[in-house]
């Protein structure tokens, strides 16, 4: 398992599904909704989705995902007037 997948295990999202959107929680709090198409999307990538991979997409739908590609800020990054 890696770091990223320790921390899904141990803190796990959880999802319900109302008649017209699904409630993506942490923790027992509600993080966020989807609704109109992009709950259909998420369910017919969940439905044939393990556990891991549905831990995957939910925290995709959230945003609390790092894709790997964000630069650490530093002084290369900022313009200096001088």
């Amino acid at each position: 398992m890696t770091d990223r997948e320790d921390k899904l295990a141990a803190n796990p999202f959880a999802f319900t599904v109302n008649h017209d959107r699904v409630r993506i929680s942490r923790g027992g709090k509600t993080v966020t909704t989807l609704g109109a198409s992009a709950w259909a999307r998420f369910l017919a990538a969940a439905a044939g989705a393990n556990e891991a991979a549905r831990q995957q997409l939910m925290a995709r739908a959230t945003g609390n995902y790092k894709r790997g590609n964000e630069r650490q800020r530093g002084a290369r990054g900022r313009s200096r007037r001088g």
